[in-house]
């Protein structure tokens, strides 16, 4: 199967055009977005993924002209966090995923996060 044929995992048009936004630095129509994917997508396909990403709160719109035009709310780094955030959300299990991510963590990786937890811990007018 060729093109517009192919499935794709879930998420990953998402994910095409959060990149696609990202590398842009501006807001972008949906034919901007359209014509800058790598993906042969329609149209419609464009606009129904932007709304999506729109409504879960990742992608904010302006009127532009007869359109709309779109932006990422966040950076990349940004955005990552949140998807972390997402999944600890409302889990009861929060000190076992906790435990287990802290326990895949390169040297490195806990050394940094020891780091900016006591930065933030330093921080005046927060509880540490």
């Amino acid at each position: 199967m060729a093109g517009r044929d192919r499935r794709r995992a879930a998420g990953a048009l998402e994910s095409e055009i959060m990149a696609v936004l990202h590398r842009a630095g501006e807001p972008l129509s949906t034919a901007q977005v359209q014509e800058r994917l790598e993906a042969d997508l329609a149209y419609t396909t464009v606009v129904t993924i932007l709304t999506r990403l729109t409504s879960k709160g990742l992608l904010a719109r302006a009127k532009a002209g007869r359109a709309f035009a779109y932006e990422p709310v966040s950076d990349e780094p940004g955005l990552a966090a949140r998807r972390m955030h997402e999944v600890m959300r409302g889990r009861s299990d929060r000190d076992a995923v906790l435990a287990r991510f802290v326990g895949a963590l390169s040297d490195r990786d806990e050394s940094l996060l020891r780091e900016l937890l006591g930065e933030r811990a330093h921080r005046p007018g927060e509880d540490g």
